[in-house]
């Protein structure tokens, strides 16, 4: 079962990456140490010394293994350069090609390449260039969301197109406890990615009204409102905060780049500035309106009642998962009841 591990982690837990830097080195030393796959996420430019600081003070928290991410849509080679030199568990992207030459470096490096996909057209293209598993996005994820299915057609699709090939699929898209958990592995998933779940943690680096948000605010809406400048074309799920649904119509041609600044953060050691519609989420150090900044979250986030310890988090997963089928699903077929 999925909770006995992939890709050499203990369990088949991944905490997504949380951009541009909420899944920081605390919490992906906190991931790691407690047996899952923790995912540290690159800034959005190059900066390769920055890259190998981040890794090398992850590596300081915790002896196990962990992965970094990038997206591709930004820029992103001397990045990835880094992070293979220093030999990372995992290179995980997303937006963009994961092509044969970039699994071909991430191997000689020893490195094991994991791309994150939201159709079966893109799930097909990376099996074929030998990536060493794939992680399915559906519609229901929060943050950007790169395709237009529900997870649980997309997943058995991706599952089939797999077989026999050793090749882990891992489900995101509004997962959070072990119900979900439980539904993906029936699926044909030997794992599942949480993002919304992990920002929710004492660990994530993610502002505590953001995180406060997480628990009060319990509908999600899939939009294109922020960022629309700096990412363009790229939709995204969000909480649906009283400042989204004051501007959830602004018009098409409105963006971040003519809009008041509200805000100031320092992001991957930089210091940055946060316009009114800017794609970038308050982190522990951001002042100014955090009510009126971006809140990514899945659909899942209904289901957050409490911010816990990333440990807490897996073990519950785990242990939730172990009991829910070998007590609740193992108990009915031994009673003759029909499933």
């Amino acid at each position: 079962m999925g909770w006995r591990g992939i890709l050499g982690f203990e369990y088949g837990i991944v905490q997504a990456p949380l951009g541009p830097d909420i899944s920081g080195p605390e919490l992906v030393a906190a991931v790691a140490n407690a047996g899952g796959l923790g995912l540290l996420r690159a800034p959005d430019w190059e900066a390769p010394d920055y890259v190998k600081q981040l890794i090398r003070k992850t590596r300081a928290l915790t002896d196990k293994p962990f992965g970094v991410a990038v997206v591709l849509a930004f820029p992103h080679e001397e990045n990835v350069r880094a992070i293979l030199e220093e030999k990372v568990a995992v290179l995980q992207v997303y937006w963009g090609e994961c092509s044969q030459d970039l699994v071909f470096q991430a191997h000689q490096a020893g490195v094991k390449i994991v791309p994150q996909v939201g159709s079966f057209e893109e799930a097909k293209r990376s099996v074929d260039v030998g990536v060493d598993a794939v992680i399915v996005q559906g519609l229901e994820a929060g943050g950007h969301v790169i395709g237009q299915d529900g997870l649980i057609t997309l997943l058995p699709r991706v599952v089939d197109l797999v077989r026999g090939l050793n090749i882990p699929v891992i489900a995101a898209g509004g997962i959070v406890d072990e119900r979900g958990y439980v539904a993906a592995l029936a699926l044909g998933a030997q794992g599942v990615a949480l993002g919304t779940r992990f920002l929710a943690t004492e660990e994530s680096y993610a502002h505590p009204l953001y995180k406060r948000k997480l628990v009060e605010v319990h509908k999600t809406e899939y939009t294109d409102v922020f960022g629309r400048a700096r990412w363009p074309g790229a939709p995204h799920r969000v909480l649906k905060t009283p400042f989204f649904m004051d501007w959830r119509n602004l018009p098409s041609h409105e963006n971040e780049t003519n809009q008041p600044i509200i805000g100031r953060s320092l992001i991957h050691g930089v210091e940055k500035e946060i316009r009114r519609f800017a794609g970038t989420v308050p982190n522990a150090t951001t002042t100014g309106d955090i009510e009126s900044m971006v809140m990514y979250a899945g659909q899942g986030v209904g289901l957050i009642r409490e911010i816990l310890p990333a440990s807490a988090v897996i073990k519950r997963l785990v242990k939730g998962a172990q009991d829910l089928i070998q007590k609740e699903f193992a108990s009915e077929k031994t009673s003759g009841e029909q499933i």
